[in-house]
């Protein structure tokens, strides 16, 4: 069995079309960072120049204390949202990630399994075994990162579940005591 030069170039071009297509999908995943940061420095300027012009309205200091006071939970839900945000792009892009990931192994996976078979076709006689052992192991290489996929899925959920609840505890009104 031998490997044609077609069968090299086939190859070179899926693996830069797999590559171009994870990059654009991280463009566009910094393309909603710098977005998304942008948008939050400028709100935050233009709320501070906001917040400077009522202090220096303000007539006496109690007004100026209760505009400090009266600014800090509007501030505390923005950086909440924008925490929120900056989560869940970078969820979206790890689940980007490994679905991409999971495709190229599944790819090279059927690719390595069907070298076997062939190199079986042309095996010598009594080599079953070897074969039989090679197939074995690509199975259980499959079966580990099944369970370690699924294992990494749950950890992503319950750090969810945890981030979900600081963020209402953390948005919840404080009474006075």
């Amino acid at each position: 069995m031998y490997v044609t030069p077609d069968q090299v170039i086939a190859n070179g071009k899926a693996g830069v079309e797999a590559a171009m297509a994870l990059a654009t999908t991280q463009f566009g995943t910094l393309e909603k960072l710098a977005a998304l940061n942008f948008n939050a420095t400028k709100g935050a300027f233009e709320d501070g120049l906001n917040h400077a012009r009522a202090l220096l309205g303000a007539r006496d200091i109690q007004e100026w204390v209760n505009l400090n006071v009266g600014a800090v939970q509007p501030n505390v839900e923005k950086l909440i949202a924008y925490s929120r945000s900056l989560y869940e792009l970078a969820t979206e892009s790890q689940a980007q990630s490994t679905r991409f990931v999971e495709g190229q192994a599944t790819e090279w996976n059927r690719n390595l399994v069907g070298l076997v078979d062939r190199l079986a076709k042309d095996a010598p006689a009594g080599s079953d075994v070897a074969v039989a052992a090679v197939k074995s192991a690509l199975a259980a290489a499959n079966t580990a990162y099944d369970s370690f996929a699924k294992a990494a899925k749950q950890t992503t959920e319950i750090a969810e579940a945890n981030i979900a609840a600081a963020t209402a505890a953390a948005t919840k009104p404080r009474r006075a005591a």
